[in-house]
């Protein structure tokens, strides 16, 4: 009689029970917080709303970003991915949005949800193209975007330790970077002297902590937290109805391609760093979820959603690989939306205490990412100077923030995301030069030969005056092809160096150039 198969459980599948979901759920409602208020609090300003109604965008994205997170984790037929992305409102189109909005005041916001829900309607159209890229994600490439997207937010946690706000008088103080080291050291104390479950929840006891060590420092004001309104629900077409500009659209579209591919990015850095499986459908699912997400979010004054990468860190950080967690996360931020006063404590709590706890979140996707670069093969081809190039690329706009800024807006739009800039280049190389070979050099890039480089005596040895290599094979000095095998014959053989080699193929290649 044969026995069924039991699939085995897919690690992001466990399920830790209630009280872990609620606990690192909420840290990463925590972690995330800073992210998902700042774009709807730079786009009211922007577009010169009252305090009331910025309060009101602010709520918006958290109750949509927590129904973007739901659908994401937890999946429906088609839609989410079913990994532990937190979703939220994206940072791509802060500039877009902001360039829509322009000094039409409030009228401007109609603007901005019409051609987010209309560029999100387009990108669910074309995502079965996005969801075949997988193949073109190989360890090489997602390597490079981990990393990437780990070094483009160290800049996050550096201002969130000076303090967030660059016009606050305190900005940059000693205060400040004091709490964010405190908490940076709190955090990395409980990773080592606590037990498992206090290792994991590191990141947010030491974010409890730090608040508390700020409110005995004075550095902390939680008395705005009883004024305004206890539950409220996101009016739907709050701004009015939207419209639909087509100049405001197209530019949205470019945004919605940066989206699309930092979510792949981010879809495929979590499933590398959990170990799990990620498929084209799978991916296109996570891609749908986006889209669909994106697309309904306006309806309550919300914008563009996308997975944040930031929680990636997270994820990295705790071990903690159950989208059951992230979902708790996403359910908590449904109820911040719904209940303005829980949005207000946990916006009491310090930005330089999340600086600090993002030291270790961000540093430590870019060390995800060079783990991974580790399992790539750099021997006689182009990887390292893909890995170099793409890096390169990605550091521009967080080294020199305004390289684009002369650029035509499209161009900056897309190029100004380091994590955009280095997946679009890291994909262009690796095709090029490991997809397209026709035309590579048989002798790869001086940057390969000048890598370390290492040769066994007896592969050396085995050579005869005269051999040379040619053409990927071993000759003799009349022409005659050597045999090279995959692993060396044991020393104990008793053999002719030409009648059976003994040297193993990559050594002869090596010697060969010697």
């Amino acid at each position: 009689m044969n026995t069924p198969s039991v699939s085995p459980q897919r690690p992001e599948d466990q399920k830790l029970g209630i009280g872990a979901n609620m606990a690192y759920g909420l840290q990463h409602v925590l972690t995330m917080y800073g992210g998902i208020v700042a774009v709807p609090l730079i786009v009211g300003q922007a577009a010169g709303l009252a305090p009331a109604d910025i309060g009101l965008l602010i709520a918006a994205s958290l109750f949509a970003g927590g129904l973007a997170t739901l659908l994401q984790t937890l999946g429906l037929p088609f839609f989410g991915c079913q990994l532990p992305l937190v979703q939220g409102v994206s940072f791509a189109g802060v500039a877009t949005m902001v360039a829509i909005v322009g000094s039409g005041g409030s009228g401007g916001i109609p603007a901005i949800l019409g051609a987010v829900m209309a560029a999100s309607l387009i990108g669910l159209l074309i995502t079965p193209v996005f969801s075949r890229i997988t193949q073109f994600f190989p360890p090489l490439v997602t390597g490079i975007v981990i990393t990437t997207i780990g070094l483009t937010l160290m800049p996050v946690a550096a201002r969130w330790a000076m303090g967030g706000n660059s016009h606050a008088a305190n900005f940059g103080s000693m205060s400040n970077i004091g709490l964010a080291a405190m908490t940076l050291v709190l955090v990395l104390l409980l990773s080592k002297i606590g037990s498992a479950t206090i290792s994991r929840l590191s990141i947010l006891l030491a974010m409890v902590i730090g608040t508390l060590i700020a409110v005995l420092l004075g550095m902390a004001d939680f008395s705005q937290v009883t004024e305004g309104p206890m539950f409220g629900f996101p009016t739907p077409f709050h701004f009015g109805m939207p419209t639909f500009q087509v100049a405001a659209i197209l530019s949205m579209c470019i945004v919605i391609m940066v989206t699309l591919v930092e979510t792949s990015a981010d879809i495929l850095a979590v499933g590398e760093i959990i170990n799990t499986k990620v498929d084209s459908k799978r991916l296109g699912n996570g891609l749908r979820a986006d889209m669909l997400s994106s697309l309904f979010a306006p309806i309550f004054g919300s914008f563009t959603q996308s997975a944040f990468a930031q929680n990636v860190g997270l994820v990295a950080v705790t071990g903690v690989k159950s989208r059951y967690v992230v979902a708790t996360g996403g359910l908590f931020l449904v109820i911040l939306g719904l209940l303005p006063v829980m949005g207000r404590v946990i916006a009491a709590v310090p930005t330089s205490v999340l600086g600090g706890a993002g030291i270790v979140l961000f540093g430590t996707v870019a060390a995800s990412g060079i783990r991974t670069l580790s399992k790539v093969d750099y021997r006689n081809n182009m990887n390292l100077i893909i890995v170099a190039t793409s890096i390169g690329f990605g550091m521009i706009p967080i080294a020199a923030p305004t390289f684009y800024d002369q650029f035509p807006s499209w161009f900056e739009t897309i190029f100004h995301s380091g994590i955009s800039s280095a997946a679009i280049m890291a994909i262009a190389l690796n095709l090029a030069f490991n997809h397209f070979t026709a035309g590579n050099s048989d002798q790869q890039s001086v940057f390969v030969a000048g890598t370390e480089r290492s040769l066994c005596f007896q592969d050396v040895a085995a050579l005869r005056e005269g051999d040379y290599f040619s053409g990927g094979k071993l000759h003799d000095a009349e022409g005659n092809e050597i045999p090279l095998l995959a692993e060396p014959l044991h020393a104990s053989q008793d053999h002719h160096p030409h009648d059976s080699k003994a040297a193993s193929a990559s050594g002869s290649t090596q010697a060969s150039s010697a």
